[in-house]
């Protein structure tokens, strides 16, 4: 079935249908909810190329995806795209990702944004003093960033969490059990969440007197692997930490194998709280000891981010510009009062 097949069994124009499928706000809602019915009953699908010339619209969104030899894949980023797959589903938009070097990101977005190919961007993995940020600011084309740029002007769209106050708010429950030896088990050290999460923690430390050594910080890619490593260098420190923060649920995996070959009890030799990304195969409340964690799904962050991105593309706006999201602390047994020597 076509447009013209469709807007005849409607009884309506086809400028009506294809307003109504493309979310304008002049078309009332009971004849929106005729024409989508109309939709779902007829397996109807609009023809992009003719969509693409009648609106001028791609109907796509353009993220660039770092690869090269080497280069890891990373769970969280495929959870935060299921979310935005989900809402550019329900607007039948696309995706058009574009792999590129990861020191070639500024002229791989260039290259996405004069193509033609799509109507908005979209960025992660900010790092501090983000050189992608000016070049975005120079596009007329609508994007988004998750995340911020510590150091950066703050004067460009994001969605982000706040990072600071997770882990500020998590340090501070470990120094009101009694912890004063805590060790951070971070993200690569360049990213801006992980610059402000270790803020947060030497923030909460400094309040009373207490400093975060360089030794008992780790700052690698989130894999369970790399939180056994890190754990077990944490556990051979002359003085070893009772307190550990992790900044992911993948990380805490192999923190807490590590704790276990040792002998240790997660809880009452050791605490530990973890960033809960709610990645549905690793939920902090089946692990052996349930972990106590600081949480912000990233699915919902992707859902947000499209629904700015093509509310802006169909000007069904408008939308705040800046979001900072809080995170939830929620406190299971992974925590406990420090240990007596």
């Amino acid at each position: 079935m076509n447009l013209k097949q469709l807007s005849e069994l409607l009884g309506l124009s086809q400028t009506t249908v294809s307003r109504a499928l493309n979310g304008y706000p002049e078309v009332n809602e009971a004849t929106r909810e005729r024409v989508l019915q109309a939709v779902k009953e007829t397996g109807y699908r609009p023809n992009k190329a003719a969509q693409r010339l009648a609106t001028g619209k791609a109907g796509s969104i353009g993220l660039v995806m770092p690869t090269a030899p080497g280069h890891q894949s990373d769970v969280h980023f495929g959870e935060f795209l299921a979310g935005l797959g989900e809402e550019a589903v329900r607007h039948d938009f696309h995706f058009v990702i574009m792999p590129a070097d990861p020191d070639d990101e500024v002229a791989a977005l260039r290259r996405l944004a004069i193509s033609g190919n799509v109507d908005a961007l979209f960025v992660a993995y900010m790092r501090g003093h983000d050189p992608r940020l000016a070049m975005l600011k120079s596009l007329s084309m609508p994007y988004v960033v998750h995340g911020r740029s510590f150091g950066s002007e703050p004067d460009y769209p994001y969605l982000d969490i706040d990072n600071e106050g997770a882990f500020y708010d998590a340090t501070r429950l470990l120094l009101q059990l009694g912890h004063t030896r805590f060790a951070l088990m971070n993200g690569p050290m360049h990213l801006d969440f992980a610059i402000r999460r270790k803020n947060g923690v030497i923030s909460a430390l400094a309040e009373r007197g207490l400093t975060l050594e360089e030794g008992c910080m780790s700052h690698a890619l989130m894999t369970d692997e790399q939180g056994l490593l890190a754990m077990e260098h944490f556990l051979q420190l002359p003085e070893r930490p009772t307190a550990i923060l992790c900044s992911s649920t993948v990380l805490a995996l192999g923190a807490i194998r590590a704790v276990n070959q040792a002998g240790l009890r997660l809880g009452e030799d050791i605490s530990l709280i973890a960033h809960d990304d709610v990645l549905p195969l690793l939920k902090p409340e089946s692990f052996s000891v349930p972990l106590t964690t600081t949480r912000s799904s990233l699915r919902a962050a992707g859902v947000r981010i499209a629904q700015r991105l093509i509310g802006t593309v169909k000007q069904a706006g408008p939308f705040p510009d800046q979001e900072l999201w809080k995170t939830e602390l929620i406190v299971r047994a992974s925590t406990g009062p420090v240990p007596q020597a």
